[in-house]
């Protein structure tokens, strides 16, 4: 069996650290070449002791995206995963896939602002997009190489957030503290600001597009509160196909890593008799506005959903520093989505101007929305 060479940007993050779980799992089958960390310099010195025959760089100082750059690049690996937050892993994917590398998506934003780009990239140098969100790696997994004609539907599951029960008009009252306290996942801050807002499953509604070849009239989201069941395709026969495990990232992480085959593994398997039930409904679209903005931004394509991103990231980060309200942050990647101008079939360099605009465009706004300012 061969052991794979894996490249792993963002390691010392939540992404990052299942993935080095992963690795001291399976270590017959996994040799890690590459760590980079931005700030944490004591996670990836642990992290560097472990695996001494790792490349292991800082991406915080002036030379941090050239370093990036050449991690991503290396000449031993044959997989990196890209676990950065945020647009940042853009550049080192593309990289990564122009050096003939495999890569390992943990990034929404890489396939959200430049999913045309990266799958055509991904095509012209024969490599594999492989998805280690949960969801979309849960539809690589029922998919199984099956062609895009005999999909009706891919189906996304949402746990719903804390808020799935909240009244309206009770959100100006959400404080991030409360926004942080997700059910079911231990995540990152700001993507778990995502799910409390539902722009998570926005953000996957259109990389599913990309990854999967699915137009967004067939890319549907349901509630399903005990995130057991990662998410659905059904197929044309009418038969759907679901992909379940426990709340775990090392799960998808796991079967990127090893693909395409089944490992053996540490992980604990679901005990079906002690689960009682699997609960679903449909998510509240009104009250909820990301998912309209995903289907419109995700349809319309060129720059529009770089902007619905970026602008989400403005408004997340204000929304943390307590200068805006809760429902301030749908309220901003409208208007700024309103307002950016659109392109279609953007170039790297006109997705980069658009995301700017859209950062400036959105702090503009949520200026003029803060909290106290009167």
């Amino acid at each position: 069996m061969k052991r794979r060479r894996v490249v792993i940007l963002g390691a010392t993050g939540s992404i990052g650290q299942s993935a080095l779980k992963v690795a001291r799992d399976i270590p017959d089958r996994i040799e890690v070449v590459g760590l980079s960390a931005h700030r944490n310099s004591a996670a990836l010195e642990r992290a560097s002791k472990e695996f001494p025959g790792a490349r292991c760089v800082r991406t915080d100082g002036p030379d941090g995206a050239e370093r990036l750059l050449e991690l991503a690049t290396l000449p031993s690996a044959d997989l990196v995963l890209i676990a950065i937050v945020g647009t940042a892993g853009l550049q080192p994917a593309l990289a990564a896939i122009e050096a003939g590398k495999d890569i390992a998506v943990a990034s929404k934003e890489i396939l959200v602002m430049a999913g045309e780009a990266v799958m055509a990239a991904a095509a012209k140098h024969g490599v594999k997009i492989l998805p280690v969100d949960s969801e979309h790696n849960a539809i690589f997994q029922c998919l199984e190489g099956r062609e895009t004609a005999s999909v009706r539907r891919l189906i996304l599951t949402c746990s719903g957030g804390p808020f799935r029960d909240t009244p309206r008009e009770d959100f100006d009252a959400i404080t991030p503290e409360l926004a942080l306290r997700h059910p079911t996942w231990q995540m990152g801050r700001k993507i778990t600001i995502d799910s409390a807002t539902l722009f998570n499953k926005a953000l996957e509604m259109i990389e599913a597009k990309w990854l999967f070849g699915v137009p967004m009239d067939r890319i549907e989201v349901v509630v399903h509160p005990q995130s057991i069941i990662h998410s659905m395709v059904e197929f044309v026969d009418g038969s759907t196909l679901a992909q379940l495990s426990r709340s775990d990232m090392c799960f998808p992480i796991h079967y990127a890593a090893t693909w395409p085959d089944r490992v053996p593994n540490s992980l604990q398997p679901l005990d079906f008799s002690a689960l009682g039930r699997l609960d679903f409904e449909a998510p509240r679209r009104k009250d909820f506005p990301a998912l309209g903005l995903a289907v419109e931004a995700g349809t319309r394509t060129g720059t529009l959903p770089a902007v619905l991103n970026a602008a989400n990231e403005v408004a997340v980060d204000a929304f943390l520093h307590r200068r805006i309200r809760f429902p301030h942050i749908w309220e901003i990647v409208a208007r700024t989505m309103d307002r950016c101008p659109h392109a279609g079939h953007p170039d790297l360099a006109r997705l980069i101007e658009a995301d700017r605009a859209a950062r400036e465009i959105a702090a503009e706004i949520a200026r003029s929305l803060r909290v106290g300012k009167h």
